[in-house]
């Protein structure tokens, strides 16, 4: 195993206390071939992960390979809405499906339309989590969101909390590939030490994949930190809704 992961190691060592771990994986729809590479190596390690689906993207096939997957594991793959099709609306500034210039009927609508989707080609396996394209939403998209029965809202932990009663919030913390400090990404030795930064705070570490850009050197890292998570005795590795209280 090499030494990016020995800072999250030694904090696992030190904590006084479980620490709770969840995977999501964003953007299912896109580079199947990607995606099941991914899936192997979490299976590997018979440890829970949530998958972010793009309804729009999601075809027939791989619907059914995602049930078929789900079947297999057992309860450890969760599935959940990702946006509708990924598609920023913004006309300027960070990129967003459901941002600010975007009104309260047109949001629902596309909420709507997404849960139908995934009901079709997710029959029974969705759960009522949502995850927004870039990790980014307004707080209308919080309501629309309770409105239609989602239990959880799940972004990036920087993103500030709009508590909406009966919508939980169960952030990422750990981005796996799009981490920045200084405009550039971090190495895996600076994720390795975020990493065991979310430890030692004590909250539930949330490790944000994206499969799409995961290339083999990148599965191979993923598959040292499984192991590691899987083998410590501090460690509980959760799904996500399990984690929403």
């Amino acid at each position: 195993m090499t030494m990016w992961l020995d800072p999250l190691r030694a904090a696992l060592d030190d904590t006084p206390r479980p620490v709770d771990f969840f995977f999501r994986d964003d953007d299912a729809g896109w580079d199947d071939e990607r995606l099941f590479a991914m899936l192997e190596v979490v299976e590997r390690h018979s440890l829970p992960l949530d998958l972010a689906v793009i309804p729009e993207a999601l075809t027939p096939s791989l619907g059914r390979a995602l049930l078929k997957r789900s079947d297999a594991w057992e309860g450890r793959l969760g599935l959940h809405q990702h946006g509708l099709a990924h598609r920023s609306h913004e006309p300027e500034g960070r990129k967003c499906e459901f941002g600010p210039s975007r009104r309260r009927e047109a949001q629902r609508r596309d909420l709507v339309e997404g849960q139908r989707v995934l009901d079709e080609r997710l029959p029974g396996r969705t759960q009522p989590v949502f995850t927004p394209p870039w990790n980014r939403c307004t707080r209308v998209t919080a309501e629309v969101l309770a409105e239609l029965g989602f239990r959880v809202l799940s972004r990036h932990v920087s993103e500030p909390v709009v508590a909406v009663p009966g919508l939980a919030e169960v952030p990422v913390s750990v981005d796996w590939s799009y981490a920045k400090r200084d405009g550039r990404r971090l190495t895996f030795e600076e994720l390795g030490e975020l990493a065991a930064e979310r430890v030692r705070l004590g909250d539930p570490v949330g490790v944000n994949l994206h499969h799409v850009v995961m290339d083999d050197e990148e599965l191979g890292l993923l598959d040292e930190l499984c192991g590691l998570l899987a083998a410590h005795d501090a460690v509980r590795c959760r799904p996500l809704l399990a984690l929403a209280g």
